[in-house]
């Protein structure tokens, strides 16, 4: 898809965890949704907690589990910042981010995913790195990857 392109979309899927890359991918999906009937839908994945495989001696302790009041906490304060008229709706689901990302697309029939390139953290920008990597690979609809440069923000 072109900067300029104008297709109008039904239903945008948007993934959050509360990243800057995922900022940036919310604030692209509401771009895509003004000035039309678009619906959007935030999804976040409370995944079980995982270890890294080398040197995971050394980050017990570090990874905690994520609770359901800290997710739905992240998807109000996300939905709060979609301008009025645009519909929102937010969903918690649990499991693996790839996998619930690919079944919500299937179940919802969304015609778009707009999600962030990288996560929070080391470990978590790894895992989403290979999350946004996967639901490209299989997604039946077009995905949007939004990057974005922190040391550009930063400064």
């Amino acid at each position: 898809m072109s900067a300029g392109d104008t297709t109008t979309y039904r239903s945008i899927l948007v993934p959050l965890d509360g990243s800057a890359h995922a900022a940036a991918a919310l604030e692209r999906a509401i771009a895509l949704a003004k000035d039309s009937c678009t619906w959007i839908t935030l999804l976040h994945v409370v995944e079980p907690p995982q270890l890294p495989p080398v040197g995971a001696a050394y980050v017990v302790g570090l990874v905690s589990p994520e609770t359901d009041e800290q997710a739905e906490a992240l998807l109000e304060s996300a939905a709060a910042n979609v301008p009025e008229g645009i519909p929102v709706a937010t969903i918690v689901r649990h499991g693996r981010a790839a996998d619930e990302i690919l079944q919500r697309i299937d179940a919802a029939q969304h015609d778009l995913v707009v999600m962030g390139s990288r996560g929070r953290g080391p470990f978590r920008s790894l895992v989403l790195g290979s999350v946004s990597r996967a639901v490209h690979q299989h997604s039946a609809v077009p995905v949007i990857t939004v990057h974005v440069d922190l040391r550009a923000r930063a400064a």
